[in-house]
């Protein structure tokens, strides 16, 4: 249930220009009318991913690459489901754990498990959005990872941010310009119509809240119970987000100091305003003088910005994340931040498949930056001076840095990831009290990704909605707060939903 909007590629830059770079996609409109879907699921136990959990059921669904004309042709939706396992079967659940660029299908089949309530009541359907995944997966090709070092002049910055966009474009296929929230809020409802539904009932996190609202705006009358967590912003422009972003990441950062110093083995001490200035020495430093890893590649105080980052998103990485910075700073040693947020084991409680229709290895990447691009009408100003960029970074340093002396530099980068592409939809600025039943809207108090302030931005733009407070810390809160899963569930199931914002405690 990952969520990302700092940049993974990075160059070395007069304008801190980096980021992850994918082309724009172009301006997708508010509701049409559905076309019909054609054929339906064809359902079968044949899966992508492996191993496959017992009862998992894989499918596809042909949808039309542009809803606005389908005679331009179609694209392949991968699907799963576990049929529902209790004898009041409520009907089907869609779940999508966000990103942009998180696949559904493998996400499920390692995650199975923690839906195990509501897969009593529901059919857990999940799929793999158009560009990601098994469903048409758009790439860069490896221009994503780092390449030759780029003359820091701020030109030639802005024509490595334009190569590496067209290089997005030759390895993406005709998906690209069709990838967007609003384009896959509309497969849903084509979803919703092949499981036989009347309304969609769904359960989103992180960019999925986005999506789950897109949804809402464009098939009021089709939404049935909608549960959000981790609440994505619908209003806030690509430098407000970047902003807002480095002060949630902050105040996650200081959480996770605060609880360091309650260890007995904290490297930073009991004093957690001197361990703050600590670890922004340690990225300082590292920047002007990397680590060694094991295998003899470098770790930059960028990439300690980015092993924190990853370490925040939950509070189980606090441990692991408190070892790695304790070998950075006593042994000079990566391998623990390195390890920081590794995927475990997938459960092994299945069938293996043969592992076939690969998904290229840039595809979370790539995906990520072209939603987020399809989904903004903002850009920089292509026809502006290398020199006016410049400047237009330049005024934003102090106001970033000031928001997080860690984070904000990193996040500044960001401003400028939709640099020179065709303008996005503003569909998604414009939501406004849609008219949709009332959904539940769940906001993590110390969530480094999305901030509680969007929980409260979003449900007020949507006019129906109930929101959690959740206390805790950790980016989303249904996995980790036995509270926020109970109400959730209640909802979902038993249509439970008490007017006004509820709350559920942190959790030790």
């Amino acid at each position: 249930m990952d969520r990302s909007r700092s940049a993974t590629h990075r160059r070395a830059a007069a304008l801190a220009l980096a980021g992850a770079l994918a082309v724009g996609s172009l301006a997708a409109g508010p509701a049409i009318a559905a076309p019909d879907p054609g054929p339906g699921i064809r359902w079968s136990g044949d899966c992508p991913e492996r191993p496959v959990p017992r009862g998992l059921e894989c499918g596809t669904l042909t949808v039309p690459l542009d809803h606005a004309a389908p005679a331009n042709g179609t694209v392949e939706l991968a699907l799963a489901r576990i049929p529902a396992t209790g004898p009041q079967r409520r009907g089907s659940l869609l779940l999508n754990f966000g990103g942009p660029g998180a696949p559904g299908i493998a996400t499920l089949a390692s995650v199975h498990r923690e839906f195990a309530d509501l897969g009593e009541a529901y059919d857990l359907v999940v799929f793999d959005p158009r560009g990601v995944g098994h469903s048409a997966p758009v790439s860069c090709g490896g221009a994503l990872r780092a390449g030759p070092p780029v003359p820091d002049d701020a030109a030639s910055q802005l024509a490595a941010l334009r190569d590496v966009a067209k290089r997005c474009a030759q390895h993406s296929g005709p998906v690209l310009p069709y990838i967007g929230t609003v384009h896959v809020a509309r497969d849903m409802d084509l979803i919703r119509q092949a499981l036989g539904e009347d309304r969609l009932d769904y359960l989103g996190f992180s960019y999925g809240t986005r999506l789950g609202a897109a949804y809402a705006a464009q098939f009021p009358h089709r939404t049935g119970r909608m549960a959000l967590d981790g609440v994505d912003t619908l209003s806030e422009s690509l430098t407000q987000q970047a902003l807002v972003s480095a002060k949630g990441q902050q105040q996650a950062l200081d959480n996770f100091l605060s609880w360091c110093a309650r260890q007995a083995d904290c490297v930073y001490g009991t004093n957690t305003r001197t361990a703050k200035e600590k670890v922004s020495a340690l990225v300082t430093r590292l920047d002007r003088s990397p680590l060694t890893g094991h295998d003899g590649s470098s770790f930059t105080g960028q990439d300690t910005v980015g092993a924190i980052s990853t370490g925040l998103y939950s509070t189980a990485q606090w441990p692991a994340l408190a070892r790695g910075l304790r070998m950075a700073e006593r042994q000079d040693d990566p391998a623990g931040l390195l390890e920081v947020g590794t995927s475990p084991e997938p459960d092994e409680d299945g069938e293996d498949t043969d592992g076939s229709d690969p998904v290229p290895e840039d595809n979370g990447e790539a995906a990520l930056v072209a939603v987020n691009c399809a989904d903004d009408p903002d850009r920089g100003n292509d026809r502006a001076s290398p020199e006016a960029v410049e400047k237009q970074i330049e005024a934003l340093k102090s106001e970033f840095r000031k928001a997080s002396p860690i984070f904000g530099p990193s996040q500044l980068m960001t401003v400028l990831s939709c640099y020179g592409r065709p303008p996005g939809t503003d569909f998604i600025r414009k939501i406004d009290r849609p008219g949709a039943p009332r959904m539940l809207l769940v906001g993590t108090r110390g969530d480094p990704a999305t901030p509680y302030q969007w929980t409260e931005e979003t449900a007020r733009l949507l006019g129906s909605a109930e929101v959690l407070d959740y206390k805790g810390d950790g980016h989303t809160g249904y996995a980790s707060s036995a509270c926020v899963r109970g109400r959730v569930n209640a909802f979902l199931i038993d249509g439970d939903l008490p007017t006004g914002t509820r709350s559920c405690p942190a959790e030790d």
